[in-house]
C-alpha cells in the first residue's frame, strides 16, 4: 500500500516557516498531529516537543529537528533594503534570487527577495564577479520603500525573523525537491512511526520516545529535555549525498562517523543488521562536514548509546532533493528497529 502520509505530512511541515528560534507553529503542528493519534505530548521549557509511544524495555529516544535555516533582520539600510544575518550555515550562492518572508514582531508578514547588491548585469559591471558574501547581499522588500524610515513604518526592525521560500515540489518520478528537507523529512519519518504504532498496531519492543528539537541548526537543539531514563539516542536527520560518499537519494543512510567522530558501533551494527534482515535499501557512510543533535546530547552529558540515520538528501542546505523511496526506507528501518531488541 502506498504511504502517502509521508509526503503529505512533509509538504505541510515545509509550508510552516520555522527558522531556529521561530519554531512555535511547527512544534504546535507536531504536537497536534501526535494528539490526533491519541498520544499525550508535552512541550519543554526550551520549546521542544516530546512524546512517549509506549513499549517496554531499554528506553530509546528518536530525535529530529523542526528548525531550519533562515535569517534575521540585522539593520535597515538607507536605500530601503534590509541587511540580514544568517541563521544556520549556508552559502550566499544557495539563496541568491530566492523569495522570502519577513516576520515582524507585531505579526505582520511581508514578502521580499534575497539578492546581491549588484543584481543586474545590465546595470552593474561587477554583477557577475562580485563576491557572494553576506556583506554584499540584501533583501528587497515588496513594498514601496525608499528609505530606512519607510521600512520602520512597515514595522520592520532588527531581530525580525526571515524565512526562505521552500518551493516544495514532487515530480511524477517520485523526486521531492524543496528547501528544509533537513530536517523536516526526518520529522515526517518520526510522525509516520507514531502513526504506524497506532494504525498498523506496530509491536514495539523498546520503550520509545520521540523528541522534536527546535535549535539544531544553531548547535544546541537536543542539549536539554531528553527523558532522563534514555539509554540510547538516534537522530533521524538527512543523509549527505555527493562526492565519494555511498549515500543515495533512494536509500536510508546510516552514519558511521561525522565531523565529531565515530557513532556507537553497537548501534551502527544493529541498524545494519535490521536493514539487511528486512530488505531495507540502505547505505553506510561518513559525513566529513556534519554534526547532529546526537552529538549535542553527548556534549551535554547524556550517558547513552548513540546513532544517526536518515533519508539521502542531495544539495543539503541549498535547494535540496530526495526521493520518496528514501523516506520509505527510513520509515521502514526505524519501524523494524523499534520492533527488535538487537542492542
Amino acid at each position: 500500500m502506498e504511504n502517502n502520509y509521508l509526503t503529505e505530512t512533509l509538504e505541510k511541515l515545509v509550508g510552516i516557516p520555522s527558522p531556529s528560534g521561530f519554531t512555535e507553529k511547527a512544534i504546535r503542528f507536531v504536537s497536534e498531529e501526535l494528539q490526533r493519534y491519541g498520544y499525550r505530548p508535552w512541550i519543554t521549557r526550551k520549546g521542544a516537543c516530546v512524546v512517549s509511544l509506549g513499549g517496554e524495555g531499554s528506553p530509546l529516544v528518536l530525535n529530529a529537528h523542526v528548525d531550519t535555516l533562515g535569517a534575521m533582520v540585522k539593520s535597515l539600510k538607507s536605500n530601503g533594503r534590509i541587511e540580514f544575518t544568517c541563521i544556520g550555515g549556508y552559502t550566499m550562492f544557495s539563496v541568491e534570487g530566492e523569495n522570502c518572508l519577513i516576520h515582524t514582531k507585531t505579526g505582520r508578514v511581508l514578502t521580499g527577495t534575497i539578492q546581491s547588491t549588484s543584481p543586474s548585469v545590465h546595470v552593474f559591471e561587477d554583477a557577475g564577479r562580485k563576491e557572494r558574501k553576506l556583506q554584499n547581499m540584501e533583501i528587497r522588500v515588496d513594498e514601496i520603500v525608499k528609505s530606512k524610515e519607510d521600512l520602520k513604518k512597515l514595522g520592520i526592525e532588527a531581530g525580525d525573523f526571515i524565512s526562505i521560500d521552500p518551493r516544495f515540489a514532487i515530480t511524477a518520478t517520485g523526486f521531492i525537491k524543496c528547501r528544509h528537507l533537513d530536517d523536516k523529512a526526518g520529522v515526517a519519518v518520526m510522525l509516520d512511526l507514531a502513526r504506524r504504532v497506532k494504525e498498523e498496531k506496530l509491536d514495539i519492543k523498546r520503550r520509545v520516545y520521540l523528541f522534536f528539537s527546535a535549535y539544531e541548526e544553531v548547535g544546541h537543539g537536543a542539549s536539554a529535555g531528553i527523558p532522563e531514563e534514555a539509554e540510547e539516542i538516534i537522530s533521524i536527520d538527512m543523509g549527505a549525498v555527493g562526492d565519494t560518499l555511498e549515500s543515495s537519494e533512494y536509500a536510508v543512510s546510516i552514519c558511521a562517523k561525522d565531523s565529531n567522530g565515530p557513532y556507537d558501533s553497537r548501534v551502527v551494527r544493529a541498524l545494519v543488521e535490521t536493514a539487511r534482515a528486512n530488505s531495507v535499501d540502505y547505505t553506510v557512510d561518513i559525513y566529513p562536514f556534519y554534526g547532529s543533535d546526537t552529538g549535542v546530547s553527548l556534549r551535554a552529558g547524556y550517558d547513552v548509546r548513540f546513532g544517526l540515520l536518515g533519508p539521502g538528501v542531495e544539495a543539503s542546505h541549498a535547494y535540496e532533493r530526495t526521493h520518496i523511496r528514501a523516506l520509505r526506507n527510513s520509515s521502514d528501518l526505524i519501524s523494524h528497529y523499534v520492533s527488535t531488541s538487537l542492542v
